[in-house]
């Protein structure tokens, strides 16, 4: 038997939970280090998949699959194509970043001795996401992704609730009625998403009688297995709705602002940069392949859904007087994009959704963690508050820029490729689509330089004059993503590459070809 490198890539962060959860109370260092330590083991084995993975061969590849619960047709069953393995990289890629970025975010309160962050449950529940992240990415069963989609919701309740931003203008009883505010709507939203689609669940192996993606593409395909029109319909909404709640895409986006808003730095890149990805590239993975009818039924509303999360994200991002809520409806505007691609059903909005979704990954990652470290120096996550920053920290307000930048999608920088990609597929397939859409890049360079003008630029406030420029673990975290966005930006080929194939493979399940452009006949 081959080694169980997909099995591996998602136990090891998960082996690293329990190992950093029992260090001792008094050894937080070394709890730290230790998280540290796992997720860098875990980038190496997501990269050695990342190697192996040849994109001109099988759809999905380094599988695994063993009978699980038999009696009901469950399997624990694992495989990947371009899509996931992109995706499972890039989860393993931002964790030790986000653990770095995290440090000192639940040591104990300097203020208060009595009370008491527990920094080893702080650093074990980001590694049991990653581990539950990087197995539904890899996850060909139905109901063992099903499974992992609503078990990570349990860990980031806790570090939305337990272990939220010191930054809060209020009273200590006051942020932590916010962050228990914040972590209840969001676990009740996607709760609420995931009972849906454990309904639908239910409802394809009834009709299918499998849970496995491998064995329903070959009952299709031999002629064994169709659904009634009216079934498929229902069972697509199903499990469309939970992964909308999960993107998060208008009007099911609310819970998002509160969650970033209320956690920790490193937190709210965990959510945004992570976790919703999960329901995009669900969307790929199970509604276009599983559902290629509805699919093509539903996207007409989808396409409007996708434009109002496109240009209300936007627009709220234009009048956020909070930095963190701003980068957070920034997101709802982003995913908007992503979801356009998916569902203009053209080969170059796919893969310009799938670029988006890694892109994105790190380009709030970038942006996200950099304000942390300049709302952890300041106290404050008002705009207002700030200003003259870059006269006192020009690195900080340097990379601060840059990755606002990348959020605008500047040309240069990786998620302009995206971008790109998704409006060119777009306007092929529907073209006032993407013409609506193009507002949301307008909008994108009002937040963002108006956000950094008020931050970065004018006179420096008096409460900012002291203010330090980055550390060299501050540099760690932020250099590496800066040099990412600037590689994917000039030479985005080697992901292109390995997405590409995949997303071929989904076209032809919706069974959708590109619209060749009209030329007019010389005259």
């Amino acid at each position: 038997m081959s080694f169980p490198l997909l099995t591996a890539t998602a136990a090891l962060p998960a082996i690293g939970a329990v190992a950093t959860a029992a260090v001792p109370a008094a050894r937080r260092t070394a709890a730290k280090w230790l998280a540290l330590v796992f997720s860098l083991a875990t980038l190496v084995l997501a990269g050695i998949a990342l190697a192996r993975f040849e994109p001109g061969g099988d759809r999905f590849q380094l599988t695994e699959s063993h009978a699980w619960i038999k009696d009901f047709g469950v399997r624990y069953e694992l495989g990947v194509d371009g899509i996931g393995v992109a995706l499972m990289a890039l989860t393993a890629l931002l964790i030790p970043f986000v653990i770095l970025a995290g440090w000192h975010d639940a040591d104990p309160l300097e203020t208060n001795s009595s009370r008491w962050r527990p920094t080893q449950g702080f650093f074990a529940l980001i590694l049991m996401v990653e581990a539950m992240v990087i197995l539904s990415f890899e996850a060909t069963d139905v109901f063992l992704f099903y499974i992992l989609f609503e078990a990570m919701l349990i860990p980031m309740y806790f570090l939305i609730g337990g272990f939220g931003d010191r930054a809060h203008t209020g009273s200590d009883e006051n942020a932590a009625a916010q962050r228990s505010y914040a972590a209840v709507k969001f676990l009740l939203y996607n709760l609420v998403g995931g009972l849906i689609m454990l309904a639908a669940v239910i409802g394809l192996y009834v009709v299918a009688g499998s849970f496995s993606l491998s064995e329903i593409a070959e009952a299709r395909a031999n002629g064994t297995f169709s659904m009634a029109t009216g079934t498929e319909r229902w069972l697509f909404l199903g499990f469309f709705f939970a992964f909308a709640v999960k993107a998060p895409l208008w009007p099911l986006h609310t819970w998002l602002p509160n969650a970033m808003g209320e956690a920790t730095a490193p937190v709210a890149v965990l959510i945004t940069a992570v976790v919703d990805k999960v329901g995009t590239f669900a969307m790929l993975r199970f509604c276009l392949q599983l559902f290629p009818e509805a699919s093509k039924w539903a996207t007409p509303v989808i396409l409007v859904l996708a434009l109002i999360s496109i240009v209300y994200g936007a627009l709220l991002a234009v009048g956020q007087r909070d930095i963190k809520r701003l980068i957070a409806y920034a997101s709802i505007s982003h995913f908007g994009f992503i979801i356009l691609g998916i569902f203009a059903m053209t080969s170059q909005g796919q893969s310009g959704a799938t670029l988006y979704m890694v892109n994105h990954g790190i380009s709030t990652a970038a942006l996200m963690l950099v304000a942390g470290f300049l709302i952890s120096r300041r106290g404050s996550r008002l705009i207002a508050d700030y200003g003259g920053v870059q006269k006192v920290a020009p690195v900080l307000a340097g990379t601060f820029l840059i990755g606002g930048l990348a959020t605008l999608s500047l040309p240069g920088l990786a998620p302009f490729v995206s971008e790109f990609l998704v409006l060119v597929g777009a306007f092929a397939a529907y073209p006032a689509v993407g013409i609506i859409a193009t507002t949301g890049i307008v909008l994108a360079a009002i937040y963002v330089l108006v956000l950094y003008q008020r931050t970065m630029t004018g006179p420096v406030k008096a409460e900012v004059q002291g203010m330090a420029d980055l550390k060299a673990r501050e540099l760690v975290v932020v250099v590496p993503l800066i040099a990412l966005l600037l590689f994917l930006g000039v030479y985005p080929k080697p992901l292109t590459d390995i997405v590409n194939p995949a997303v071929r493979h989904t076209m032809s399940d919706v069974q959708k070809k590109d619209p060749q452009p009209e030329v007019e006949a010389a005259k």
